[in-house]
């Protein structure tokens, strides 16, 4: 898959993700994307909220560290709502790491809009 194509698909899950959860509209923070695929290849993606502005770049600066296969990445992507999301990280499917309370305040923030979504 070309660059530009993953851009726009990165661009696309997270513009979806911002309109399930308003809240992460507001956010300033650096986002590092591993997209796993076979044979080793690791695209390392730096994303940059708000925006959001896209980069293959090794995202030194990030708070916030993701890693997901890139065929999960693509389906999310492509097709996921937040619960779709959320269900794939409980699963394994998509690692979450870095700064504790930055990964924290984004679990307390999707946790919220879920308990909207069910009332």
């Amino acid at each position: 898959m070309a660059a530009g194509d993953t851009r726009s698909l990165i661009r696309g899950a997270i513009e979806r993700l911002q309109d399930e959860v308003p809240a992460l509209k507001q956010l300033k923070l650096v986002l590092k994307l591993e997209l796993r695929a076979r044979g080793g290849n690791v695209p390392i993606w730096r994303v940059e909220l708000p925006g959001p502005t896209i980069s293959r770049d090794p995202a030194v600066d990030a708070r916030v560290d993701i890693s997901v296969a890139r065929s999960h990445f693509n389906e999310l992507a492509t097709e996921g709502r937040l619960r779709d999301w959320v269900d794939a990280y409980d699963r394994g499917h998509i690692r979450v790491s870095g700064d504790a309370s930055v990964v924290k305040l984004l679990g307390n923030v999707i946790e919220r809009q879920l308990a909207r979504s069910r009332s």
